[in-house]
């Protein structure tokens, strides 16, 4: 039977079911051969955070969401064009996110009635009207899998855990998706159980093989490879960039990387990357808790690493007298924060930018520290290697600002030449600096204002280090109150001169009195949106903030030639007051704090009320 093929320039896939369904490999895999493919992507994965929640309900549900495209894209996409639903409660969870006219595939074997009634369902929404303006293909996954694996030595239940293996192979065919990688990965993962590695194998091919023979689908679709800059390109997440940027950052400054982290979510990923890499000398320590995390890695600072610990917002709670003992100590630390929903435990799995206010004053003191914040998952390779020139530069502690979204996100990276990467090397200070021949461990340097760097060892540059406040230029004990006043402003000083790009400003014709501001992980939304008022012929400029602290010289000049800022965050406005306050510019606000990213259709619609004044 010939089918048709259908042209398209971009499609947007949701895979949901239990968490026991396997959606989140099934969409990496799905996302490893587009991006094999040469599509442009972005993808949204959204799971829960209990480790198992109770099969079948709607706590349990877990999705992953992927947009490609064959022109450039830069969010996972506002709504699915097609949702793979595996039982009742990931259709019913995710029903609502579905336009008109979308593609359902339902597993018809998981819509009995004990699980439709878990959900909430009074009759089977397959078999009603309950889903007459969806285009639904009724498929029974579990059957086709278990029937496919008929010849091997499996139990049913065992067979049954392939289907969204049959799932990812039916929708590679629906979109003429490539095999070979996903078929490579199932021998490699499954390497030491070959029974189970076919198995998967088989599965997957018995997807493709029914979406090539069933008349449930008449029409596969196809969407060319984008048009990028050229290059070799990989797809990356935001943890996995941020590790790489960490890697880089290393050689590039000379100095052994340390790793000083305990696991949490989102930000568990980075450590168990970068223990894959020991070949550059990378040291990782998981430590027993938040606190002994960020001692060592200042211990391994004061000793001539390049120290780094990983975390979110509840570690940052924890780690907040150790990074004011940098702040003081005036060491090179980066802090990397992958913010996710709080406050306390909140909403470990989701998205927020509220630790902005924390990062800025969340310490005792005067305490004062450079914030970098990525704005898309490649882009936290780039802020990796900042924030360690910023550190190892100014002798201080730097915060760097990620998100879940970004984190868990994926999207295409253009390799960069290592001749592109900036040197960012620095010596450690080996002689004494005093007049006298003697070692002045806060002599500064007068561009920088940043102290000598000198390695516990080196004869002759012995000095005493704490917490305590210290004699300005001696380091010795100091109570007096005019050196102590002398040393908030000559630290606060140094994070201020900081040196940081100014903010640029995407302005077309120059002409549009409404300036959206953003920072971190909002950029995509925001781009997508600002795209779709200008495609409307709305006038509207665009800036994004990668440095929060210290801004941009140029940043207070910006707001104040547009008409209306419109800022959207996902907290309740952190930068907002900030900027407020230091500039005197009524920044309009634009808030959600949902644990999911903006939505480009949202943020149009507020952009245009912006314009129109309302």
């Amino acid at each position: 039977m010939t089918k048709q093929v259908q042209q398209l320039d971009r499609v947007i896939i949701r895979f949901a079911g239990d968490s026991g369904d396997g959606m989140q490999l099934t969409g990496d895999r799905f996302t490893a051969g587009t991006a094999e493919f040469g599509n442009d992507l972005s993808t949204l994965p959204n799971f829960p955070a209990e480790i198992r929640a109770p099969a079948g309900t709607l706590p349990g549900v877990s999705s992953f969401q992927l947009h490609f495209a064959d022109h450039d894209i830069l969010t996972p996409g506002d709504a699915p064009n097609v949702l793979v639903a595996m039982n009742p409660a990931a259709l019913k969870a995710n029903l609502g996110d579905l336009p008109r006219g979308a593609d359902i595939i339902a597993n018809t074997d998981e819509f009995t009635k004990r699980n439709l009634q878990k959900v909430g369902y009074d009759g089977n929404p397959l078999e009603d009207d309950t889903l007459g303006e969806w285009r639904v293909h009724a498929v029974p996954l579990t059957s086709l899998t278990v029937r496919a694996l008929e010849g091997f030595d499996l139990s049913k239940k065992d067979a049954e855990r392939s289907k969204n293996m049959f799932a990812l192979g039916l929708l590679s065919w629906l979109y003429h998706r490539p095999t070979e990688a996903t078929i490579s990965f199932l021998e490699q993962k499954f390497a030491k159980k070959p029974d189970i590695a076919k198995a998967n194998i088989a599965a997957f091919q018995a997807g493709w093989n029914y979406g090539e023979t069933t008349e449930s689908f008449s029409v596969s679709y196809e969407v060319k490879p984008a048009k990028l800059p050229p290059g070799v390109y990989r797809n990356i997440s935001g943890n996995q960039a941020l590790a790489y940027g960490l890697i880089a950052a290393s050689v590039q400054s000379k100095l052994p990387l340390f790793l000083g982290s305990y696991p949490i979510t989102p930000a568990s990923d980075i450590l168990h990357e970068l223990s894959k890499h020991k070949r550059f000398g990378i040291r990782t320590f998981q430590a027993e808790d938040e606190i002994a995390g960020v001692g060592a890695a200042l211990g391994a600072a004061f000793g001539g690493a390049l120290g780094v610990t990983t975390t979110s917002g509840p570690g940052v709670a924890l780690k907040a007298e150790t990074v004011g003992l940098a702040v003081t100590t005036e060491l090179p630390l980066i802090v990397v924060d992958v913010q996710r929903a709080g406050p306390s435990t909140g909403m470990p799995t989701k998205t927020e930018q509220t630790d902005l206010l924390m990062a800025m004053f969340g310490r005792n003191g005067e305490s004062p520290l450079p914030i970098v914040a990525p704005m898309s998952p490649s882009d936290c390779f780039d802020a990796a290697i900042e924030a360690a020139r910023i550190a190892v530069k100014y002798r201080t502690p730097v915060m760097l600002l990620s998100d879940g979204y970004l984190a868990n996100g994926s999207e295409p990276w253009k390799l960069p030449e290592i001749s592109e990467l900036p040197d960012i090397s620095v010596a450690y200070t080996t002689e004494p600096n005093a007049e006298d021949g003697t070692f002045l461990p806060f002599k500064r340097d007068t561009e920088t204002l940043a102290r000598p760097w000198a390695i516990p060892g080196t004869a002759g540059l012995e000095h005493r280090i704490g917490g305590i406040e210290k004699a300005d230029g001696t380091g010795n004990i100091s109570y007096d109150p005019n050196n102590h006043d002398r040393m908030v402003r000559v630290r606060q000083a140094k994070i201020d001169g900081v040196d940081v790009p100014d903010l640029q400003v995407d302005d077309p014709d120059g002409e549009a009195k409404v300036l959206v501001l953003g920072w971190g992980s909002t950029y995509g939304p925001i781009a997508a949106a600002v795209r779709r008022i200008r495609k409307s012929g709305g006038k509207v400029a665009q800036a994004h903030l990668r440095h929060l602290n210290p801004l941009p010289a140029n940043t207070g000049e910006i707001l104040k030639s547009y008409d209306k800022v419109l800022l959207p965050e996902i907290n309740l406005g952190q930068l907002a007051l900030l900027l407020r306050a230091r500039f005197l510019v009524d920044i309009i606000s634009y808030n959600r704090v949902r644990g999911l990213p903006f939505k480009a259709e949202e943020l149009a619609g507020v952009i245009q009320d912006v314009i129109d004044g309302d």
